[in-house]
This record gives structure tokens, C-alpha cells and sequence, in this order.
């Protein structure tokens, strides 16, 4: 009979004695990690624990306020250290709340509001572990604690050398209350400065550059809506408080300058580090989705001088004035240049950022990369005018797509996961990455347009192709904008389709049972069809070249297979034949019953005369000789490898034995991958069974059986 469920056999360890084992019935005792069993936790108690009988949460939670009120630091020391250890506990730290608040008539945490005051190294640090450790149970609300108190723990952060453990948990501190409060996310903000922050970044401790980048993650995840404005005010984020307006060029710079510190260091980027990088670089990237939801006023003149800016640098035209020409003619104009920069509506194109996403964010791109990299703007924009109508890459059109196609990637817009890992060092580098990553990949879209032969009824599936570059580009997680483009550089649209082809053969589809027993079954077939090639190949014979010690120049000789595959016949030539040789005039005959043997490279007889290596190493890979009788041999040098690879085969399948060239093997896999998509092209979208069908029984009679008598 088994044992009762709640039955566990434990060791009890009394102080001072061995450890007891026992069987109970998961009571309330102390765990040797130092947490109260307790009604919620009594069943993680597992057989071979060990547990601690020790005093109840209660009454440690009396000693240790007792002990922290001592006069003696030493004993004040060591109960805070008690305090930082036992405070994980959740039963403990619920009782001893609750005491600090029946003690004291002010509140809860009296004691930190003057000891962190005037407490200072070991007992600071011991005191703000424990202070954070009661705080993460989520006990005690955040709005509780004064001014006064958030201003010491901001000191501690803006001082130029303070302790690595008090300094680590006030950068925890001041994260949580930001994240916990929005009305200490006011004050908090209003105590530190970027330029305060940015120096523990530039040490060597990655746990410091990590609660760092927590809390600028943290100002700036909780600041209000109204202050992330888009703008670029020359205004020095070092020096600003937190509380200003968060604009992308600043959090952008922020970020810049995040990174730089933080690699300096030369150390892994740990888990926790990666989180927060990638949290600050969904922030930046969020701060877009303000330009990517506003639609453009038709009717805004300052957005529509931005329009005539494109049309200004791309074709190196000042704005005419309203008296230069009539009215019809300086439309007329306008219309056809805004149709060269591959605007949908060529009349009015401020119509084209209506759509959201991207609305203006598309436009401040297409003007960042007109000023920025004004050539190849240029360039874009003149080589497609200058192209047919039907394969011209719009510029505007592109670009509006393309943007709204970047939001898509970087999910522009989305709250950070909690989990994920998952940053880009390159959006590090450059504090306007985003524009840079979008000038990068709206050439790489003209240059992909290009190489597909793209008319505007394509435009759908270059951008699918354009988006597949993109996102296989990121996979790698490049360290710089340069890394990322020279990726692109490497995967054209013909990369692209071999990178396609090879995926769908790897497919689990093709890795299956029934395809693997079709293609062991295909197998033979094509070999037998890449060996009649072969022997056909070797019936139309071969020019070779003679190569002898003396170096006589133009010296040749043919051989070829008779039609019955029972002959070589050979001879030599007074000079290159221009089309194949007839078999009768050629002298010599080489039985195929005769030959022993094929051998290639170093075992040739030609290629161990002296001098014969060192004359021209690459004729090894080229060189073979068809062994008969008992000393004689047939030396050949191949023209080049296919005739190599198509000889060897073919005298190999002569003696009945394996082709296996490089060539072969190439058709091999060709013939075979393309025999199988089209016997499996009815199959398309068709799950195909691991097992096959069962058989059905047999049935009891047969007189269904048709009997033409």
C-alpha cells in the first residue's frame, strides 16, 4: 500500500545537531533557504528536504526590530544583514510591516526614513537591500513615502563615487517607484538628469550599466503622452531633467550614447543587460508612432514645403514664383515632376500621406534621405524617370510602403515583451537610426526592383522580397548600419530564390517517411539515366592534348566509345578535329573486357615521371589513365573538369562499378529534386501520412469476380 500523499520523509535539524530524518505530515517548519512553510507553500515540500526548526516569523520579526534600535552598531550591523537575508519571506515581511506599523504612529518604514539618513556603508547597503526586498512583495504602497526620502536615495545615485551595492539598490529603488507611481515618476524625474546617469554607465560593472538603463527605461515608459512630442529642439539632453518632452531625437541620442558606454566595456551582454537594450529600443522606436499616426493636411503649408523640397534637390528647380508663367503651365509642370518622384496622385501628392500608418513619418524620411544622401537620392529619382513607364520603382509610393513596412519589423507601436531579449546592436550606432535604416533599405528596394525586372503590376511582390532581405539581414544581429548593408549586399533577389528552394526541400514535408522512401525509389532510375548520358557522351569521343617531357606544342589525340560499349578506339591528330572523329580512322582499339582498372590523380603512371608534378600541379585533378593487361596503360589529360568528371564516370559505369564525381553527384540532386516536385505537384497542400493505408482483408468470396465465359 503506498504511503499518504501528504506523508514526506524530511531530515529535522535542530541548532547545534544533525540533521533528524522523519516522516510528518507537512507541517509548519523553516526550509534550510530560509522561507516559512506555510499552509499556501506546505506542498513543495518534497521527500529528502531538509528542514530547520527555528523561531516563528513573529518573533524574529521582534528581535530584529529590537536588535536594528541597539545603540551598538556592531549588533546594529549584524541585525541588518538578518533583516537583508529574511526579508525574501513573505510571511516574514508581512509580520514585520506589520510591527514597524504598530510601533510607529508616523507609518510604515520609519526607520528607513531616518536610518537611511544617517547610516552610511555596510549599513546603508544592508538597509536598502532589505528596503527592497520588503518592497517586492507588494505590501506596503509606493505613495507612502515622503520627498525627503526620495531625494536621499536620488543623492546617493547623482554622487561621482559611492558604494556598488548601495549605489545598485538605489538604482533599484528609484525604478520601482517610477514604475509603481506616476506621482513619484514626477518627482524622481525632477532629481536626476541624463548627464547624472550616463557616468554609471561608463564604468565596468554590468550590473550598474543594467539598473541604469532600467531606470531611464523606466522615466521614460511612464512619461505622460502629451510630453512625447516629435520635435528637435537644440535643447542638451545631458543637462535636461527627465521630465521634459522625450522627443525620438533625443531618447535616439539617449540610446546612442547608452551603447557606446555600455561596449566600451568589453564584457558579454548578459540576459538582464539585453532586456533592458531591447526595452529602450522599443521606447525609441515608439516615439514614431506619433509621425506614423498623423495624417498630413492637405492644406499645411509648412508640410507642403516639404514637398517642394523633394522636387527642389531632385531636379535643381527654385520655387517659381506666381508670376513666372500662366497658372496651367506652372501646374502642368508640377504635375509632371511629382509623377518622376513616383507619387500615386500627381496633382495634389500631400494626398499620398493621408494613409495611416506611416502618414508623416513616411515624408520626414523621404526628406532625411534627400538631405543626407542627396546622390543617391538623386540618383533614384532621375533613373526611374528616365526608365519605361511600366518598369519605373516609384520613389514616393516605394517609400510611403516601404516605411509602413519598417514599423511592421520593428513593431513600431507594440509595449515591450517582459521576457525578450531580442535587440539590435546596430540601432545603437547611429542616434537617427531609423532614418539611416530606412535610406539603406529604400536603395536596396530600387536595386532589388532592378534585378527582378519589376513593372509597376510587381510591385506587391518586390516589397515581399524586399521585406524577406530585410528581416533575413536582421537575423544575424549586426553590429553596425555597415554590417547590415554590406548582409543586403549578399542577398540579391537570385540569393533570395535559392534560399527559398533550399527551405522548401528542407521542408519536414520532404523529410517525411513516404518522401524518402519515393526518392530511394527515384534513385536508381536517374542514376541509370545520368549513366546512359555518360556513356553516350564518351561514344562522341574526346579530343585530348598530348603532354609529353619535351613540350612539343599541338600534339593531339582522340579516343571515343564504340556504339555497342565494347571498344575504345584512339589515335593521333595532326591538329584539333572541328567535329567528331569516325571510328575508322582511328588506328588503335582498347578492348573494354581488357581494362583492370580507372585510377585518377597521384596513382596515374604519367604523373609519377619526374618533373611531371612539379611542371603543373593543377594537371593532378585532370589527369587519369585506363589500366589493361599487366603493365600497359592509356594515359588521358582532361580539357577541363567536366570532361574529367564525365570520362571517369563513364569508365567506372563501363567496369560496373559506382559514379562518383562532383559531377554526379550535381545531377544527381538536380534531376532528383526536380523529378520530385513534379511527381508531388498534384500533392500540393496535401498532408501526406507517415504510415501508409492499411491493408484491407481479404474478402470471404470472390463471386464479384467478372467470368468472361
Amino acid at each position: 500500500m503506498p504511503p499518504p500523499a501528504d506523508i514526506v520523509k524530511v531530515a529535522i535539524e535542530w541548532p547545534g545537531a544533525f540533521p533528524k530524518l522523519m516522516e510528518i505530515d507537512q507541517v509548519s517548519n523553516a526550509d534550510s533557504t530560509n522561507f516559512y512553510i506555510t499552509e499556501k507553500n506546505r506542498n513543495n515540500i518534497k521527500n529528502g528536504s531538509i528542514l530547520r526548526l527555528t523561531t516563528s516569523a513573529a518573533q524574529m520579526a521582534q528581535q530584529l526590530h529590537e536588535r536594528i534600535q541597539s545603540s551598538s552598531m556592531d549588533m546594529k550591523l549584524d541585525a541588518l544583514k538578518d533583516l537583508a537575508n529574511s526579508s525574501r519571506d513573505i510571511t516574514f515581511a508581512q509580520e514585520f510591516i506589520n510591527l514597524d506599523v504598530t510601533v510607529c504612529s508616523s507609518g510604515c518604514f520609519s526607520f528607513y526614513l531616518s536610518v537611511t539618513i544617517t547610516v552610511f556603508g555596510d549599513l546603508l547597503s544592508f538597509t536598502l537591500t532589505a528596503f527592497v526586498e520588503l518592497m517586492d512583495h507588494g505590501i506596503v504602497s509606493w505613495d507612502t513615502f515622503s520627498v525627503a526620502f526620495i531625494k536621499k536615495i536620488a543623492s546617493y545615485v547623482c554622487k561621482s563615487s559611492m558604494d556598488t551595492a548601495v549605489l545598485q539598490r538605489s538604482l533599484a529603488i528609484l525604478e520601482s517607484m517610477v514604475l509603481n507611481s506616476q506621482d513619484l515618476y514626477q518627482k524622481v524625474a525632477q532629481e536626476i538628469t541624463i548627464g547624472q546617469l550616463i557616468p554609471h554607465l561608463q564604468g565596468t560593472d554590468q550590473d550598474i550599466q543594467t539598473y541604469t538603463i532600467a531606470v531611464i527605461n523606466a522615466l521614460f515608459l511612464k512619461a505622460p503622452e502629451e510630453k512625447r512630442q516629435f520635435d528637435e529642439d537644440n535643447v542638451n539632453i545631458l543637462d535636461c531633467p527627465l521630465t521634459v518632452s522625450c522627443n525620438v531625437l533625443h531618447l535616439s541620442k539617449i540610446l546612442f550614447l547608452v551603447f557606446q558606454n555600455v561596449i566600451r566595456s568589453n564584457k558579454p551582454i548578459n540576459d538582464e543587460m539585453a532586456h533592458q537594450l531591447y526595452v529602450l529600443q522599443v521606447l525609441t522606436f515608439n516615439l514614431l508612432e506619433d509621425r506614423m499616426m498623423t495624417k498630413m493636411d492637405p492644406q499645411d503649408q509648412a508640410q507642403r514645403d516639404i514637398i517642394f523640397e523633394l522636387r527642389r534637390i531632385a531636379f535643381d528647380v527654385e520655387c517659381e514664383s506666381n508670376n513666372s508663367g500662366s497658372f496651367e503651365k506652372r501646374k502642368s509642370m508640377y504635375t509632371r515632376d511629382y509623377k518622376k518622384l513616383g507619387f500615386i496622385n500627381h496633382v495634389n501628392p500631400a494626398v499620398d500621406f493621408t494613409q495611416i500608418p506611416p502618414g508623416m513619418l513616411a515624408l520626414d524620411n523621404m526628406l532625411y534621405f534627400a538631405r543626407h544622401h542627396q546622390d543617391a537620392y538623386i540618383r533614384i529619382v532621375l533613373e526611374n524617370s528616365s526608365r519605361e513607364d511600366k518598369h519605373e520603382c516609384p520613389f514616393g509610393r516605394s517609400s510611403i510602403e516601404l516605411t509602413k513596412m519598417l514599423c511592421e519589423i520593428l513593431k513600431v507601436g507594440e509595449l515591450p515583451s517582459e521576457n525578450c531579449h531580442d535587440f539590435h546592436p546596430m540601432f545603437f550606432t547611429h542616434d537617427r537610426s531609423f532614418e539611416e535604416f530606412f535610406c539603406i533599405c529604400i536603395q536596396l528596394l530600387n536595386k532589388t526592383w532592378k534585378e527582378m525586372r519589376a513593372t509597376s503590376e510587381d510591385f506587391n511582390k518586390v516589397m515581399q522580397v524586399v521585406k524577406e532581405q530585410i528581416t533575413r539581414a536582421l537575423t544575424i544581429k549586426p553590429n553596425s548600419l555597415d554590417q547590415f548593408k554590406s548582409r543586403l549586399q549578399n542577398l540579391s533577389y537570385t540569393e533570395i530564390l535559392k534560399l527559398r528552394q533550399s527551405e522548401r526541400m528542407n521542408q519536414e514535408d520532404f523529410q517525411s517517411r513516404p518522401i524518402l522512401e519515393l526518392r530511394e525509389k527515384i534513385q536508381p532510375e536517374i542514376m541509370e539515366l545520368i549513366k546512359q548520358q555518360r556513356l553516350n557522351r564518351l561514344c562522341e569521343g574526346t579530343c585530348f592534348r598530348k603532354i609529353s617531357s619535351r613540350r612539343r606544342q599541338d600534339k593531339f589525340w582522340y579516343c571515343r566509345l564504340s556504339p555497342n560499349h565494347k571498344v575504345l578506339h584512339y589515335g593521333d591528330l595532326e591538329e584539333s578535329p572541328q567535329g567528331e572523329v569516325p571510328h575508322d580512322s582511328l588506328q588503335d582499339k582498347l578492348p573494354v573486357a581488357d581494362i583492370k582498372a580507372v585510377v585518377t590523380g597521384k596513382d596515374c603512371p604519367h604523373m609519377k615521371e619526374k618533373g611531371a608534378l612539379k611542371q603543373n600541379k593543377e594537371l593532378l585533378e585532370l589527369a587519369f589513365s585506363v589500366l589493361y593487361e599487366s603493365d600497359e596503360y592509356l594515359n588521358f589529360i582532361a580539357p577541363d573538369k567536366h570532361e574529367y568528371c564525365v570520362w571517369t564516370d563513364g569508365l567506372n559505369a563501363l567496369l560496373g562499378k559506382e559514379m562518383t564525381s562532383e559531377f554526379t553527384r550535381s545531377d544527381m540532386d538536380t534531376l532528383l529534386n526536380m523529378e520530385m516536385k513534379l511527381r508531388l505537384l498534384d500533392l500540393e497542400n496535401i498532408q501526406i501520412p507517415e504510415v501508409p493505408p492499411p491493408i484491407p482483408k481479404e474478402p470471404s468470396n470472390y463471386d464479384f469476380v467478372y467470368d468472361c465465359n
